[in-house]
């Protein structure tokens, strides 16, 4: 994923400025945080020809581990990054998760227990939605 980006967000800019290239993605173990991650996408966006002004449109989304800990977060206001939440097996949860995560992205603000890979990517969805003003 991380050779494909640069060659992604290409085609976002050669489609228009109405295109957003938006990475998800899990920072596992080998990772410490959302920053280490984007650095690393970085790097090779540098080897690709990306410029700096080009790579801060990218919208970077980042789990720690998995996404499942933010589903178990937003249904149930509690998780541990330290450890993998547990699996979703129904579309219609992470739909509801889905939901509370654009609310809660929308409001701006920290909420007690929520995961720091959730306010880092939070901060990151409300930065593109300044830029689209």
């Amino acid at each position: 994923m991380v050779e494909r980006t640069p060659k992604e967000l290409q085609g976002c800019l050669e489609a228009g400025s109405d295109t957003t290239l938006m990475v998800w993605a899990d920072c596992d173990d080998n990772c410490s945080d959302g920053e280490a991650l984007k650095a690393h996408f970085w790097k090779e966006a540098q080897r690709q020809g990306i410029t700096q002004a080009q790579f801060d449109r990218v919208v970077f989304i980042f789990a720690k581990d998995r996404i499942e800990n933010w589903i178990e977060f937003l249904m149930t206001g509690n998780t541990d990054e330290s450890k993998e939440g547990p699996r979703v097996k129904h579309n219609r949860i992470a739909a509801e998760a889905a939901k509370k995560l654009a609310d809660f992205c929308k409001a701006g603000k920290s909420v007690d227990g929520m995961p720091p890979s959730l306010q880092w990517s939070c901060r990151n969805w409300r930065a593109l939605v300044e830029r689209m003003r």
